[in-house]
């Protein structure tokens, strides 16, 4: 989200779009305000009514939605959009309805001893309208999941589609608009300008996921207006392959990780952890999996393509600089001029490139693992520490206590023991970083937690019409100042 030069050189078409999707933003947000007042805690049943026409929308769209998704990144699995964009937003559904009777029930607290017979409770009530800002990797499932939990919780959604992936914005917007009416659930296209305005309008919880240095943006430009957000951001994912795992089978489950939607992923294994003597079987094991899953190297047809040209050029100079600072490169085939046309990088392992490298220093985004030989678990707990907290981490191995060290002495975002990335699928578990990978999380209840106003209600009861609390009504006398000094003061 750079600033906008004064005088911005932008072709009539685009321009047009822009002031097109700018009004469409204002009409939505207007309508959905006007919305909200008027019905500002739906019943579960319209809740669930909105949840089971999004659903519809999703089965009845399947294969207009992976199409379009394809049509964006120009080679993608088809079984690797299915999973990802139709099986996980599918269960998200399913879940929520599922259990959407027990989040909206009233949640009882205990009341301390002084103040009974009086009793407490926890009320969620919606919050309003929310934002949501989806990126380019995953480009339906994050746009859906988020206002999923949003609508659970009884409020209305305005959705942005990245401008990396118009054909799926296309799609979403026509789908949802088929299905759900505007002042429900609203899809927004357009370019940086129309995020920048997204970002600052005034919703009660804006939700962005992207790049860390974007979200610190997105976060200052809604602290203007004091809105609540939660930030799904990324970093570099560590990896610790533990002596006593098979080095095979590690390298066969982190090279699923790294070659799935070609390691555009913000969970995806970025460095890893390996026995200094087991580096070398480690790597020929991973590229010997690589060429029989993708016998066509880079350009099997099974091989995503990374996003734009911009991508291609940053993880090529990424490669180009471990190498030239000696790093030990291996590769799945070779880049040419055939493999950049078709925005493919090979599947590569840099093997301990400098510390201070930008393979090092950056997040990969994309189909490189860097391999670090280690000697001791305390230097790999040492490194992930020293290093800003990533939103996924991995650990393969068998050892409890080595696994108990890693879990209590590093914080990440969320963890998967003996595999990589399956924690995001889990429909139960919350989903979100923390520090630099992020604020806040979605998915499970915690979604419905996110969107929700979690109100206090204390009621007051008496006995005979008497409450302990007015023996503390001034003027004290001696049962109060007893009272008092039971209590700790």
């Amino acid at each position: 989200m750079t600033a906008i030069s004064p005088e911005p050189r932008v072709a009539p078409a685009a321009a047009a779009n822009t002031a097109g999707e700018l009004a469409e933003l204002e009409r939505a947000f207007a309508l959905q305000t006007k919305a909200f007042a008027a019905d500002s805690n739906p019943d579960r049943g319209t809740r669930d009514e909105r949840l089971s026409r999004l659903g519809r929308a999703i089965e009845e769209n399947r294969r207009r939605i992976v199409d379009a998704v394809i049509s964006d990144f120009g080679c993608r699995a088809p079984e690797e959009v299915r999973l990802t964009e139709i099986v996980s937003s599918l269960a998200q559904v399913a879940y929520a309805r599922r259990h959407l009777a027990r989040w909206m029930r009233p949640r009882r607290r205990s009341t301390s001893m002084w103040f009974q017979p009086g009793t407490g409770k926890v009320v969620c009530q919606p919050i309003g309208v929310v934002g949501v800002m989806a990126p380019w990797n995953l480009p339906f499932n994050l746009a859906i999941a988020p206002a999923i939990g949003a609508i659970a919780a009884g409020n209305r959604a305005v959705v942005k589609i990245s401008e990396a992936t118009p054909a799926t914005g296309e799609v979403t917007r026509e789908i949802m608009a088929a299905h759900m009416d505007a002042s429900e659930l609203a899809v927004i296209l357009g370019d940086a300008d129309v995020s920048r305005a997204f970002a600052a309008k005034p919703w009660n919880h804006l939700l962005f996921t992207g790049s860390t240095a974007v979200g610190r943006h997105v976060a200052l430009a809604a602290a203007r207006n004091l809105v609540p957000v939660t930030l799904e951001l990324g970093g570099k994912s560590p990896v610790v392959v533990d002596r006593d795992f098979p080095i095979e089978e590690a390298a066969s489950r982190l090279l699923w990780g790294k070659s799935f939607n070609a390691g555009q992923i913000c969970v995806a294994p970025d460095y890893a952890f390996v026995p200094r003597e087991k580096v070398g079987p480690f790597t020929d094991a991973f590229i010997a999996h690589a060429r029989k899953r993708f016998p066509g190297g880079p350009m099997d047809g099974a091989f995503t393509s990374v996003i734009d040209d911009r991508g291609v050029a940053r993880l090529e100079a990424m490669l180009g600089a471990a190498r030239q600072a000696g790093a030990a490169v291996h590769s799945l085939g070779e880049a040419s001029e055939e493999t950049r046309r078709a925005r493919k990088v090979p599947l590569s392992v840099v093997v301990d490139p400098p510390r201070d490298s930008s393979i090092m220093t950056e997040e990969i985004f994309g189909p490189l693992l860097v391999v670090l030989s280690y000697d001791s678990m305390d230097e790999a707990i040492a490194f992930i520490r020293s290093r800003e907290n990533p939103l996924g981490l991995y650990y393969f191995g068998h050892d409890a206590g080595a696994r108990r060290r890693l879990l209590s002495e590093t914080l990440s975002g969320g963890v998967a023991i003996n595999d990589v990335m399956l924690q995001y699928l889990q429909v139960d578990l919350p989903f979100g970083g923390v520090g630099a990978s992020g604020i806040g999380r979605y998915h499970g209840p915690e979604g419905f937690d996110t969107f929700s106003h979690h109100r206090a209600v204390f009621t007051q009861r008496s006995i005979a019409g008497i409450t302990g609390l007015k023996f503390l009504y001034p003027p004290y006398g001696a049962i109060g100042r007893r009272l008092i000094a039971m209590m700790g003061g």
